[in-house]
C-alpha cells in the first residue's frame, strides 16, 4: 500500500468515524418525532435545524469539488432550513438518505485514483480536496455533539 493508499483509506475513514465520539447514525437513530422540531432551552436550533445543515453543508462541499458550475449558497438560508421542526417525517428519513448517498458519493471520491486529494479544487480559490474532505469530517463531528445534547437535554439519549 502507497502513502497515498493509506491516506484515502483514512480520509474515507474519517468522514464517518465512531472510533472517539457518537456517530451520526447516533446521533440520529430512533430520534422520537416528537421532539425533532423541539428547541431546548438555552439552545439556538433544532435537532433538525442541525440535521438538515449537516446535510446541505455536506451537498455543498460535495458541490464545491466536483461540479465546475458550483455557486456558493446564501448564508445562512441555504445552509439552515427556515424552521424547527421537519414539514413532515418522511422529511427526516430523507434528509438523513440524503445525508448518506451524498457521503458516499465524497468518499468515492476521496477513493478515486483520479483525484489528487493536494490537487486545488478548480472552482475554489486556493481549497484542495484533502481540505474539504476534512472540512465534511470536522463539521459533521461538531454537529453530531450538538445533536446529541439536543437528545440529552430533551430526554432522548440513553447512551449504550
Amino acid at each position: 500500500m502507497t502513502q497515498l493508499d493509506a491516506l484515502r483509506q483514512q480520509v474515507s475513514r474519517v468522514l464517518e468515524w465512531r472510533d472517539a465520539h457518537a456517530s451520526f447514525e447516533d446521533a440520529v437513530a430512533d430520534f422520537p418525532a416528537r421532539l425533532r422540531g423541539t428547541v431546548p432551552a438555552g439552545l439556538p436550533y433544532s435537532a433538525w435545524q442541525l440535521l438538515e445543515h449537516i446535510r446541505r453543508t455536506q451537498a455543498d462541499i460535495l458541490a464545491f469539488c466536483v461540479r465546475r458550475d458550483y455557486r456558493e449558497g446564501k448564508w445562512p438560508e441555504d445552509y439552515w432550513p427556515g424552521t424547527p421542526a421537519p414539514p413532515d417525517d418522511r422529511a427526516w428519513d430523507a434528509s438523513i438518505a440524503a445525508y448518506h448517498r451524498d457521503l458516499a458519493q465524497l468518499q468515492a471520491l476521496v477513493n478515486d485514483e483520479g483525484c489528487d486529494p493536494y490537487a486545488k479544487v478548480p472552482v475554489g480559490t486556493g481549497q484542495t480536496f484533502l481540505r474539504e474532505f476534512l472540512l465534511v469530517a470536522d463539521h459533521t463531528a461538531y454537529h453530531v455533539g450538538q445533536l446529541i445534547a439536543v437528545r440529552r437535554l430533551l430526554g432522548a439519549w440513553t447512551a449504550s
